[in-house]
């Protein structure tokens, strides 16, 4: 039976990531040593070829697709941008520890980020891209694919649709790395629910 498989990367470091601000739609490009990593991830170990590329609109995602995937096409998917996280953008959780609504947040009793984006509606627009691609390349036929997008959207998604279930958080991983899973056409169309096969990059 034919199956299909996509790569799910989050993006390479950037300068934001490393000073520990939170950036949703601030469009920061990698940094010098986000850069310099993932060309060591791409020379230590193995990237999956495909034939689709789809990316988070924002600049730190397609880099990193550029890295790693010189010249390749890239398809806009806009659900899959990183939260808006409203008045908390550009500060640091060193900044906002002691602010109730990020504590609310942070422990799941606050749905609403304030002046930035419900976690439903987050949840549903991430949703609604990963199932457009998924549906576009069973239509095409094109049985491998890679999405760059963050790291946040990428542990959703696992803990939606992976196989085993396990907790979001334990989806976590490190910029320039990801997951495979990989699709069968008979059974997601009973329950969209795919086998996780690799962690990314694999080994050589």
């Amino acid at each position: 039976m034919k199956t299909y498989k996509i790569h799910l990367l989050r993006h390479g470091l950037t300068a934001a990531n490393e000073k520990g601000i939170y950036i949703g739609r601030t469009d920061w490009p990698l940094s010098p040593e986000g850069l310099a990593r993932l060309l060591k991830m791409k020379e230590s170990g193995v990237y999956p070829g495909a034939v689709r590329f789809f990316t988070s609109p924002l600049l730190r995602c397609r880099q990193t697709l550029e890295v790693l995937y010189p010249g390749c096409r890239q398809e806009i998917v806009p659900e899959l941008a990183e939260c808006n996280f409203g008045d908390w953008e550009g500060k640091a959780v060193s900044e906002l520890k002691y602010n109730d609504a990020f504590i609310s947040w942070v422990s799941g009793k606050l749905a609403q980020i304030p002046g930035g984006e419900n976690v439903e509606d987050f949840q549903k627009r991430i949703k609604t891209g990963f199932e457009d691609i998924v549906k576009r390349i069973m239509s095409t036929g094109d049985t491998e694919a890679v999405v760059c997008t963050h790291g946040a959207v990428v542990m959703y998604l696992m803990a939606e649709y992976a196989l085993p279930k396990i907790p979001m958080q334990d989806w976590a991983g490190p910029d320039g790395g990801g997951f495979t899973l990989r699709i069968t056409p008979g059974i997601w169309m009973r329950e969209p629910v795919a086998e996780f096969v690799a962690e990314l990059p694999m080994k050589k």
